[in-house]
């Protein structure tokens, strides 16, 4: 099924937990991986994996099936993505119970996580047992990368990750903002030292 289509449809039957109607571009994809790294002691977390927009990118710098995760809660999805990516650990679950899920695969410390999650349409409760997951891998030491939306850089739940993430862990990263992408969005990256 078209990427675009599969993801659209996603969107429509639960548009809080999809929140957006199009797959990340390309040209987002690559910002959101740029300067990630894994292995096998270190690997990647993708939270909100959806059609795998990113995770096609992260394939191609993830060095073997020991060092990446991908936790998506759409089972329809999930489907999808393991015929699409059968050398990449992907499984169905609960952002809010990553900390517990990274733990049932046995693989290596999470050194990156990459988030697609669409805080600013997720419920307030939602978002803060999200971060606190979060939190639990970046005081092991981690690099934590998101995107936001520009037309939503300023909404209360936006403002409310960055000022959790700041008060921890100091200012983000923030890029230029990504135009080829729909709508246009920035990346923050967050770095424990």
């Amino acid at each position: 099924m078209n990427e675009n289509i599969e993801f659209l449809q996603a969107f429509l039957k639960n548009p809080l937990k999809v929140g957006s109607i199009a797959p990340s571009s390309p040209e987002l994809a690559q910002k959101m991986v740029t300067g990630i790294h894994p292995n096998e002691s270190k690997i990647v977390l993708e939270l909100g994996v959806g059609t795998g927009a990113i995770t096609k990118f992260l394939q191609e710098i993830v060095p073997n099936d020991e060092s990446y995760l991908g936790v998506e809660l759409d089972k329809t999805l999930v489907k999808s993505l393991k015929k699409s990516f059968p050398e990449l650990k992907i499984v169905c679950g609960n952002a809010c119970e990553t900390f517990a899920l990274h733990k049932k695969t046995n693989l290596g410390k999470v050194g990156y996580i990459i988030s697609c999650l669409p805080f600013v349409s997720i419920p307030n409760d939602v978002g803060d047992t999200i971060l606190a997951e979060i939190d639990k891998f970046m005081e092991l030491g981690c690099v934590f990368r998101t995107f936001q939306y520009a037309h939503g850089y300023y909404f209360p739940s936006a403002i409310k990750l960055r000022e959790h993430m700041r008060d921890r862990y100091g200012k983000s990263q923030k890029s230029r903002l990504v135009m080829k992408n729909v709508p246009p969005a920035y990346t923050l990256t967050w770095k424990t030292n």
